[in-house]
Formats: C-alpha cells, sequence, structure tokens
C-alpha cells in the first residue's frame, strides 16, 4: 500500500469517508486494488488481468489506471467514494480561517524538511515561508520564474538553488518521460519536463523527497477559465464554484504525471496543499472567495498573511510558460523539421525523439 496502511484503508472503505485524513493512498486491500478519491498515487493494472498491478506503469504491458475513488477486482471496477460538495460557509472570516488552519497545519506537518520546488509564486512560497528545505527553481535564462523566485526568495530571506535549463535537457528528457508516464503530448510533457528536470538536480544534490505546491490552483480558484464561468469555453459550469469543480476533477491524471516523472527523477513527490484538511477548507468556499475578474485564489490569499505582500499578491504563469519551455519546445521542433504548418508538429517532434530517430 502507498501512502497509507492497508488497516487505516479499510476503516475508510468501511465507514465511507471519501475524506479521512489519509491524504492520499494507493495499492492492494483484501483482494481489491484501492485508490484515494483525488488520485494522489498512481496505480495500474494490466487491462486484461487485475491481479497483475504495479505502481508504475513500465512494469505492465497494457497497463490501465484505477480510477480515483474506486476498487477494481476481477469482477470489475467499484466506486467507494465521492468527493464532496459541502454547503459553503456564509461568513468569510469563517471561510478565510479555516483555509489559513488548514494549510498552516498541513504544511507544519511534513517533516525531514525535503526539498522545495520553488517558482515565487504563491503556493510554493507558502511551503517557503514554512519548511527549512533548501529551494530549487528551472527555466532557461531570462524566464519569468528563475527571475520571480529570485525576488521572492529575498524576500523570505532564503537561498536559492537555480538550475538552468539547456535544449541538450529537453532531447534528453523527452523519452524518458514518454517512457515513465506513457504519454506523447506535448503539453503534458511541457509541463512534467520542469519539475523533472528541477527534481534531477534535487535528487543529485542527495534529497529524496520533493516539496510542490501542486493543486492549489485547482482547490482555490486559480485559472482565468474558473473566474471567467460561465463565458469560457474551457468549462461546462456555470459557476465559479462549479468551474473549481471540475478542475478538481481535473487533478488525478495530472497528479498521475507529475508523481511518474518526478518518480524517474529520482525523488518522492510531498504535496501538503492536497492534503484532505485543505481539500476539505477549499470545498467550503464561496465563488466570491475563489475567483473574480479581478483576483484569484482570493481566500488563499487572504489567509496567507504570514507572507509578504508582494508576494502573496503576485500572479504566475503556468510552469511550461514561466521556465520558458514550452518556447524552447516549440523552437526545437521546428528545427528538427517540424514546422508549425504541419498538423500536430509538436506531438510528431516527439515521437520522433522518443522512437530514437533523432
Amino acid at each position: 500500500m502507498d501512502g497509507a496502511s492497508a488497516d487505516v484503508v479499510r476503516d475508510a472503505i468501511e465507514r465511507g469517508d471519501a475524506l479521512s485524513g489519509i491524504d492520499g493512498f494507493a495499492g492492494e486491500v483484501d483482494g481489491r486494488l484501492v485508490r484515494d478519491v483525488v488520485g494522489r498515487y498512481p496505480l495500474f493494472s494490466e487491462a486484461d488481468d487485475p491481479t497483475a498491478w504495479s505502481f508504475d506503469l513500465r512494469d505492465l504491458s497494457e497497463p490501465d489506471p484505477i480510477p480515483p475513488g474506486h476498487a477494481r477486482d476481477e469482477s470489475g471496477d467499484e466506486k467507494l467514494w465521492t468527493l464532496p460538495n459541502p454547503t459553503p460557509y456564509e461568513d468569510a472570516e469563517r471561510s478565510i480561517a479555516t483555509v489559513r488552519e488548514a494549510v498552516v497545519a498541513s504544511v507544519d506537518a511534513v517533516d525531514c524538511d525535503p526539498a522545495i520546488a520553488f517558482s515565487g509564486g504563491i503556493d510554493s512560497s507558502i511551503l517557503a515561508a514554512r519548511l527549512e528545505g533548501p529551494l530549487y527553481v528551472g527555466g532557461f535564462e531570462g524566464s519569468h520564474d528563475v527571475d520571480a523566485a529570485r525576488s521572492a526568495a529575498a524576500a523570505l530571506d532564503r537561498e536559492l538553488h537555480v538550475v538552468e535549463f539547456t535544449h541538450a535537457d529537453i532531447e534528453r528528457g523527452i523519452p524518458a518521460l514518454v517512457e515513465a508516464t506513457g504519454r506523447t503530448n506535448p503539453m503534458d510533457l511541457q509541463i512534467a519536463l520542469p519539475l523533472y528536470l528541477v527534481a534531477e538536480t534535487a535528487a543529485a544534490d542527495g534529497h529524496g523527497r520533493l516539496t510542490l505546491g501542486q493543486g492549489a490552483d485547482e482547490l482555490f480558484g486559480g485559472y482565468a477559465k474558473i473566474a471567467n464561468a460561465p463565458d469560457d469555453h474551457r468549462v461546462d459550469a456555470d459557476t465559479v464554484r462549479g468551474a473549481v469543480r471540475e478542475t478538481i476533477d481535473s487533478l488525478p491524471r495530472q497528479l498521475e504525471r507529475d508523481v511518474l516523472a518526478l518518480r524517474a527523477a529520482g525523488v518522492e513527490p510531498v504535496v501538503p496543499l492536497l492534503s484532505d484538511r485543505v481539500i476539505e477548507s477549499a470545498l467550503r468556499l464561496p465563488g466570491e472567495l475563489l475567483a473574480t475578474e479581478d483576483e484569484r485564489k482570493i481566500a488563499l490569499r487572504r489567509a496567507c498573511e504570514f507572507l509578504p505582500a508582494e508576494i502573496r499578491h503576485r500572479d504566475k504563469k503556468a510552469v511550461q510558460y514561466g521556465s520558458l519551455l514550452a518556447r524552447e519546445f516549440d523552437r526545437l521542433a521546428r528545427r528538427a523539421g517540424f514546422k508549425r504548418r504541419m498538423s500536430d508538429h509538436l506531438e510528431r517532434y516527439v515521437e520522433s525523439i522518443a522512437a530514437g530517430d533523432r
């Protein structure tokens, strides 16, 4: 069992607790494969044989992920848990205080001070302000993430390790990540590559665990598409709370990719902002404390008064853009002859590298 003991998971199954305080798990219990409701740990079985399973898809010939919140055995998949949909708190101060208590308790519970993936945004700054592990940021020269991380580290009076990416890193990282994640989608790889490259350096420096701020954007309304609901074509929901729920539902597939990428780099991810108590606090937020046209992650920003104001109110770019990796990824593809006018030029570039054609 990954993330918890079998006895603890068995109790959660018997009680029907979707958020039982275990903070994620996956594995075999009483002859069934089970995975927590948010999918914080990946788990696969052979598509035609659920008795053959692994945490690593590379161990299987036709890996089929266990759906989050489900159990699987030879009779098929059974849904055990559904993420709660509680009524939001009416009192704003209570909502913010609940978020603050959950975030502080979850981050402070991290032991052994693992290394921290640090971009200078509010999510990773929460970790850096409360944990003592070394800070790592990655990007190409002149990237937004490196500049933002430097200024935030200075504001927090922390030393920063900068991992400067190269084209060679992209070219060697692509086949490693295709093998580790089973994905050739360019967007997946552009997101995973910065994490993988930073994690490689942290592992080489002797760190076996890497703390990340994963989940905060999904839980607390960090995306423009959430603030623009229902007018954004990228979401089906007609409310901000509904749009947040949609993005939370996207987490299992994202986490599967990221965990597999980080493990391939030699570290185990630590994600305190995806603890059960943080998830519970986020699910209680009304739409006006999630996102508006003018501000995102409103409750989280107000809850983290221990951060300097310049960090609390800072916007952040997605990692593939903030690190400039997406730009250089495209540049390498075009140099290799895969022009933008070609259909799926980036995926064709990925497939050529993964096949060893370059």
